[in-house]
């Protein structure tokens, strides 16, 4: 297919993009459909009773790829799921994994319904007879098959989950690891809520300390000198912009939600707005801003970084020519289409994908399934020896200088590292390395044109996938 052919579908985008990487790829004849087709796919369909009526239910899991196991990926609850959808995020999620080294396959589900039109006690109905129908044919469990939240979902909805498999097979002690996203009082790791918020953060710093790619992209200054919009102010959107504006110091001047979005060029009060909507369910009436009904026009207005952390498909055919920002950085799954992609890049805006920027969230999943098989927190064995250390080294340097370190150093040397403090490390260290491989993915791969860090991200992910399955190698 043609780049100038417009695909119908979300899983068409996917499938187009994974071909650009293809295309610098030799392989076997009919390696190509082998690794872009989904493993398997199951649709459950399941009536639930409530108070005054019986409603039937349908929702869907896909396995992308097991060729490292177990899979993982979310369970979305929307009303418009579908066995597509799964579909795609599947393979996204088995990309995923491959670019930033987490030993995972690719999956994905959810339900199609709309949860805002049920209470608590209906919806852990619907969840955990869905989980039922969905652990009896082995589509969850900590070795075969984990979910996580997704759009829809919550912390809320994974203890359901988790409590339901437990109760189906108590006999497995690490029936914690059979879903991530947990409440921290069962199972959960801290960290994990903010987790791909936290990895949107990751990622734009790592691109600004690549002074080249920086440079490249038309920027001056760094992270904290640029103005940035963001669409969508769920828990990613929420977070991503909380941490550029409080620790990068990055001017948030947009911020989107479905009812509407806000503009000001002096600056939002990340914090400020997220309390206002907490407390009022919208943005409207927010001081000292623009409130624009049509939210998704903000996208268009005078930016430096946009970075789209809602549904996919923000960024199309229709509105792509009129994106002013420099940078794209995807912190939603597939927010541009490919033929939106392709104009952004004819125009030579730079996209950081959606498969690196977002994938924080599976790197902090991944911690936590291994907390989980482990049955200890991360830190318990090393915290205090590592305090003592730290400890022996202040005394021994004032003992030296016969001096003594000023307080907020002693702190510093002499703490120990928290949960916390372990999971951001490890995060942002997977989130540098991904970017480094990345950028020079692109430099040996450029053969006198500028590879996209799309294509570069794509063209890891296949050959680590490529690498782990005996069935196919590049020839």
């Amino acid at each position: 297919m043609s780049e100038s052919e417009v695909p119908e579908t979300f899983l068409d985008s996917v499938s187009h993009m994974v071909d650009r990487a293809m295309a610098y790829l030799e392989l076997p004849e009919g390696a190509r459909a082998a690794l872009k087709t989904c493993d398997s796919v199951i649709q459950v369909s399941f009536p639930i009773r409530f108070r005054d009526r019986i409603e039937v239910f349908s929702g869907w899991r896909a396995v992308h790829s097991s060729h490292r196991m177990p899979s993982k990926g979310g369970l979305r609850f929307s009303a418009t799921m579908d066995q597509e959808h799964a579909e795609a995020l599947a393979a996204l999620m088995t990309y995923k994994c491959a670019i930033v080294d987490i030993p995972f396959g690719g999956s994905k589900g959810g339900l199609r319904i709309d949860p805002q039109k049920y209470d608590e006690w209906e919806m852990e109905r619907i969840t955990r007879r869905f989980a039922h129908e969905l652990i009896q044919r082995d589509y969850i469990s900590p070795a075969q098959n984990v979910p996580a939240p997704d759009v829809g979902t919550s912390q809320r909805e994974m203890a359901w989950i988790m409590e339901t498999y437990r109760e189906r097979h108590p006999e497995d002690l690490d029936h914690a690891a059979s879903v991530t996203g947990k409440p921290v009082e069962l199972g959960g790791i801290v960290g994990r809520l903010e987790a791909t918020g936290r990895g949107v953060q990751y990622a734009l710093q790592a691109f600004f300390r690549e002074g080249s790619a920086a440079r490249e992209a038309g920027f001056k200054g760094g992270l904290g000198d640029q103005r940035i919009i963001i669409q969508g102010f769920g828990n990613v959107g929420y977070y991503a912009a909380r941490f550029l504006q409080h620790d990068d110091h990055a001017k948030i001047v947009g911020v989107i939600k479905s009812d509407g979005g806000v503009y000001s060029e002096d600056g939002i009060d990340v914090e400020a707005l997220h309390d206002y909507v907490r407390r009022s369910g919208t943005m409207e009436g927010f001081a000292g801003v623009e409130f624009v009904r049509d939210g998704n026009r903000i996208m268009e207005r005078d930016c430096d970084i946009l970075i789209p952390a809602a549904l996919e498909g923000a960024i199309h055919r229709d509105n792509a020519d009129r994106i002013q920002a420099r940078l794209i950085a995807e912190a939603a799954n597939g927010p541009c289409t490919w033929e939106a992609d392709l104009a952004l890049r004819t125009r030579g805006v730079t996209i950081l994908p959606d498969v690196y920027v977002n994938a924080g969230g599976v790197v902090v999943s991944y911690f936590e399934w291994v907390r989980n098989l482990s049955h200890m927190r991360f830190g318990r064995l090393e915290r205090r020896y590592d305090q003592s250390q730290g400890q022996h080294i202040v005394t021994a340097i004032e003992m030296m200088t016969n001096s003594s370190i000023p307080e907020w150093i002693r702190d510093a040397v002499v703490r120990g590292a928290e949960e916390i403090d372990l999971v951001r490390s490890g995060l942002e260290d997977t989130m540098r390395e991904a970017f480094r491989e990345m950028h020079e993915v692109r430099e040996v791969e450029s053969n006198g044109e500028v590879l996209d860090y799309r294509t570069a991200a794509y063209l890891i992910a296949l050959r680590k996938i490529i690498r782990a399955r005996s069935d196919l190698k590049l020839i």
